[in-house]
């Protein structure tokens, strides 16, 4: 092969590797005793979020600016996966002194 003729494939190579998107990551959010441990916490979009209700009633996570109202039974865990970025503030619908801050990067 000549040389320089594979430096176009190799560019090409470079160029998509670093357009790749990282792995995204899952984040655990408990809810146990009225309280949402972290109470702050920092995600991008596209992680999945893992709520744990350790508590014996149903909670939910609501997004004051309306991005996400999630719904945790009794003892159960629910996912939800990020969209949108932005600082959220939410809080449990059924306990409104229940509240938290989400920081979501793009």
């Amino acid at each position: 092969m000549r040389p320089g003729h594979c430096l176009p494939f190799i560019a090409a190579l470079l160029l998509g590797a670093a357009v790749v998107p990282a792995h995204a990551a899952t984040i655990q959010i408990t809810i146990d005793n009225l309280v949402f441990v972290p109470a702050e916490i920092s995600a991008q979009v596209g992680d999945t979020i893992e709520w744990i209700n350790k508590d014996v009633f149903a909670h939910t996570a609501t997004a004051r600016n309306g991005d996400f109202d999630v719904t945790t039974p009794p003892k159960k865990t629910v996912t939800s996966v990020l969209k949108k970025a932005g600082s959220v503030e939410y809080y449990c619908r059924y306990h409104p002194n229940m509240k938290a801050v989400l920081t979501i990067a793009p």
